[in-house]
């Protein structure tokens, strides 16, 4: 079911809302929507509350006057919980999404949260100042603040959907269906491109390697061995986390930056497994 709420600063944010019982969160990636999670929300409803958002302006959301920065998204997702009643949630944050999920641990902590998911993500989208380079690669660092600034001007400008579009293609693997590429790329182009390349300089400049070691609940990692975020920084990730587990899908499971729309069996049998579906069914039995 599509709902909608109003934050503290007025966005009207939408957020898919099905099935009963303990939490489930998803948060999407820079440029897209809940609608990425469609096989997700389909399987995990039968046995989960399935909450996926849109971000301001993103999906279904409506464009929003002000507040495309990862910390107010952050506190969207805590009003959100807040707004839906949820006490407790497990949360699956992919590409930004897990940026989103990082500023929410950073403010917030981990009192309301049960189990985390962190989808292929970066530490730090940017190469920040005095990283040498074995830093730069534990990071998973993509380019340098000139670079980023330039990809921004591009996507503000007058050939920004070629931009995008050229960008999905390297996130994607190569056997994608044509139709199920060009649903990725219209939920892209949904978002206003002024705001979408504010976000993305926001985004990008934000180094998050100083959060994980605070990280203190059961947590999984999922990277793709042809992502073009790299494994090792997924790899880096995971061995900041005390107990976290680390799984990495190859091409044939749709391991680029997409597993869970290319290849949602392979990506639902995994997380189920995480969150202990099984267990959770023979305890409550």
């Amino acid at each position: 079911m599509s709902k909608t709420f109003e934050t503290s600063d007025g966005a009207r944010l939408a957020y898919l809302d099905e099935g009963a019982g303990d939490v489930l969160v998803f948060l999407p990636g820079w440029s897209q929507s809940a609608a990425m999670f469609r096989h997700q929300v389909e399987h995990f409803s039968k046995t989960y509350r399935v909450i996926a958002l849109d971000f301001r302006g993103h999906g279904a959301s409506a464009k929003a006057d002000r507040g495309y920065r990862i910390y107010r998204f952050a506190a969207d997702v805590a009003e959100l919980l807040a707004h839906a009643g949820v006490e407790r949630a497990s949360v699956v944050g992919w590409s930004m999404g897990a940026s989103v999920l990082w500023a929410y641990l950073d403010i917030f902590g981990t009192d309301r949260i049960g189990r985390l998911v962190f989808v292929d993500e970066p530490a730090s989208v940017m190469r920040q100042a005095g990283m040498d380079d074995e830093a730069a690669a534990d990071a998973g660092a993509l380019f340098d603040a000139a670079t980023m600034v330039a990809i921004a001007a591009q996507i503000a400008g007058p050939d920004g959907h070629a931009m995008r579009g050229a960008f999905l293609d390297t996130m994607i693997t190569k056997g994608i269906p044509d139709d199920l590429k060009a649903f990725l790329l219209a939920e892209n182009l949904r978002v206003d491109p002024a705001d979408v390349a504010s976000l993305f300089v926001n985004h990008c400049a934000l180094d998050w390697r100083d959060v994980f070691a605070r990280v203190d609940r059961p947590t999984l990692v999922i990277g793709g061995r042809v992502s073009h975020v790299s494994v090792r920084s997924q790899e880096w990730i995971h061995a900041q986390i005390p107990g976290s587990e680390l799984v990495v899908f190859d091409e044939t499971e749709g391991g680029a930056h997409f597993p869970f729309i290319e290849a949602p069996a392979a990506f639902n049998a995994v997380l189920a497994r995480f969150l202990g579906a099984q267990a959770s069914a023979a305890e409550a039995a």
